[in-house]
């Protein structure tokens, strides 16, 4: 039962987080925003919606440590395994943004957040503010700096139907798109905390491994779907862009709502250090030749380190 609870839990949030996003960037339309603002921030928003949800529905159910783990967890997984298998598939050409501003943004907010959980052992609703603003403050250097060209890389991911979209339809999928997000996150924490109790491995586990893997699915599939098709697949700017966004607006709007404690040594001892690790690796595989891109042979790399972590995740106690 706990099985079928966490695989329609998974369903249901990649349902409603579609939903989601759609119903944003038509009811962002209504509102005359333009699209590369609405790639940027509406999109982008919408997208961490499930992982959101999920962590909150952690946090307030009394389990902080799938709230965290669900986090870093999907972090490790954007770079191991969504990059790695897509880089396997079709090799990602780098842009000159990735060391100018999104790695050093997302190696300071992942610095901060090690800093926020190792100072008390504990995200205070302060801690999460901080958190939010600084997204908030990256977006605006993000959406300053697009205006120098005529469209960003990720306006071309809104869809321009959308824009003509009745009300009626945008309430409809708002409605869809929040219960399922609501039941999805719902069925996915207890089916998830009713596995780590019968095979015996802690919360924190299940929420660094099944629950991150199983929250980065959709963006794996849509990756290696149009890598394979030869069209432009993600650009790194795009999965570093959602670790940034896991970090400050999950965690950061979920600290909000109730401070998230730090109830297993392993998240601090080990989880957040693979974190650190992976987003730190990214740094000189982009400088090694080939410069600028992330090759199939680098590809193999991740997925390999990615292995790697999750044997010590599985044989560690």
């Amino acid at each position: 039962m706990s099985i079928v609870l966490v695989i329609l839990g998974l369903v249901l949030l990649v349902i409603g987080g579609e939903f989601l996003v759609r119903s944003s960037v038509a009811l962002s339309f209504k509102f005359n925003i333009s699209k590369m603002v609405i790639g940027m921030t509406i999109v982008s928003f919408a997208t961490s919606a499930p992982e959101l949800l999920v962590s909150l529905q952690a946090a307030l159910s009394g389990s902080p440590a799938i709230a965290i783990n669900n986090v870093i967890g999907s972090n490790i997984a954007n770079i191991g395994l969504v990059l790695g298998i897509t880089a396997l598939v079709s090799p990602i050409a780098v842009d000159k943004s990735f060391y100018k501003l999104n790695w050093p943004v997302m190696m300071l907010f992942s610095l901060v957040l090690y800093y926020f959980l190792y100072n008390d052992n504990m995200l205070s609703f302060i801690e999460g503010g901080i958190l939010f603003i600084g997204i908030i403050l990256f977006l605006v250097v993000l959406i300053k700096m697009s205006k120098k060209y005529e469209e960003s890389d990720l306006a071309e991911e809104v869809d321009e139907l959308l824009s003509v979209v009745s009300n009626f339809k945008i309430i409809l999928w708002l409605l869809i798109g929040a219960a399922s997000l609501y039941f999805g996150s719902e069925w996915l924490v207890e089916g998830a905390k009713d596995i780590a109790l019968s095979i015996g491995v802690s919360e924190a586990v299940i929420g660094v491994s099944l629950i991150a893997v199983g929250t980065s699915v959709p963006e794996l599939a849509a990756s290696v779907i149009a890598a394979a098709k030869k069209e432009k697949a993600i650009s790194l700017g795009n999965l570093i862009g959602s670790n940034i966004f896991n970090i400050a607006s999950v965690l950061g709007l979920t600290a909000m709502i109730t401070p998230i404690p730090v109830t297993e040594p392993l998240i601090l001892n080990r989880d957040i250090f693979w974190m650190l690790a992976f987003a730190f690796l990214l740094l000189p595989l982009v400088f090694i030749p080939k410069k600028f891109e992330i090759t199939k042979l680098k590809g193999l790399l991740l997925v390999a380190v990615y292995g790697v972590f999750m044997f010590f995740v599985f044989t560690s106690k």
